[in-house]
């Protein structure tokens, strides 16, 4: 049995991002630059931006993080991301989800322009993915191709099932499984909490992708022997026994699917390297589409 091993994959990808931040710094150029924004104190918001930052240093990236009242009204964030938006220093633009209740996020994720769009969210970048059309893709999705492509798991022929529809992972990710590319041209069962006969389904799948925020959900008797299981959850779930309190669980029952899979991701330690690294290289695509003559 495999473990996809995301601090390995990312570790690839970074070590070639910073390559090239290096030959662009050496040339005279200014290094890509990504500003995060984040509103109110959330604890996961807090360590999901944090490590965004110290990522970006490391692959030699600029960064800004724009900090928010909880009570920040709608307008002004609007206007900053706007102020953004017209910064020629900055390349990519994340607010991160999610938001308080009096702001709309629907609106705030059209305001970014697409341009700058490094998280794939934006409706321009969501209907380019559609059409296949290059386009920024939603980093947790980008990031799981960009896993199959570092350890080599076609998905050519096979059967993908992935249960959650959201538009930030589940629908994105049939869309690139199921798309004319080298780590995709798989047929693809999209799942969700109205689909009947879910464990069948799951059943037929080569490639599970779990991705719906419900611990522990994906147990034994749903996967098949041999099958590939991404796990996309990560929730908080409290444990006294813990020493911050909490511990960090996926969608799968790990120790127990582990024993029937030829490859899984762990949690943590998976997915979640790579939805980083999908931001960095949006990031650095952002950037070269900006400084071309």
């Amino acid at each position: 049995m495999l473990i996809l091993d995301g601090k390995i994959a990312s570790l690839h990808v970074k070590e070639k991002l910073k390559a090239q931040t290096d030959s662009l710094v050496k040339s005279g150029l200014r290094a890509p630059h990504l500003a995060a924004i984040i509103v109110g104190n959330n604890g996961a918001s807090e360590t999901y931006v944090a490590s965004k930052i110290k990522n970006c240093e490391e692959v030699g990236f600029a960064s800004t993080l724009i900090r928010f009242s909880e009570d920040v009204s709608e307008n002004d964030l609007l206007s900053k991301i706007k102020e953004l938006n017209n910064d020629d220093a900055i390349d990519g633009i994340l607010v991160q989800l999610p938001l308080p209740k009096h702001i709309t996020e629907q609106k705030v994720i059209e305001t970014i322009d697409p341009a700058k769009d490094v998280d794939g969210f934006h409706p321009v970048n969501a209907g380019k993915l559609v059409l296949g059309l290059p386009s920024f893709l939603p980093a947790t999705p980008y990031g799981i191709m960009l896993m199959l492509e570092y350890f080599n798991i076609p998905a050519k022929g096979k059967h993908a099932v992935v249960i959650g529809r959201s538009n930030i992972v589940g629908r994105p990710m049939s869309i690139l499984l199921s798309s004319n590319s080298k780590f995709g041209n798989a047929t693809v069962t999209l799942c969700h909490s109205h689909t009947p006969n879910l464990k069948e389904i799951c059943l037929q799948a080569d490639i599970l992708v779990a991705a719906l925020g419900r611990p522990g959900f994906v147990t034994a008797d749903m996967v098949k022997d041999g099958a590939v299981v991404i796990d996309v959850g990560i929730t908080r779930v409290e444990d006294s026994t813990a020493k911050k309190g909490f511990r960090i669980k996926g969608d799968v029952q790990y120790n127990e699917v582990a024993l029937k899979a030829s490859a899984i991701t762990p949690v943590p330690g998976g997915v979640g390297l790579m939805t980083i690294a999908g931001l960095l290289t949006n990031t650095m695509q952002a950037y070269q589409n900006r400084i071309k003559p």
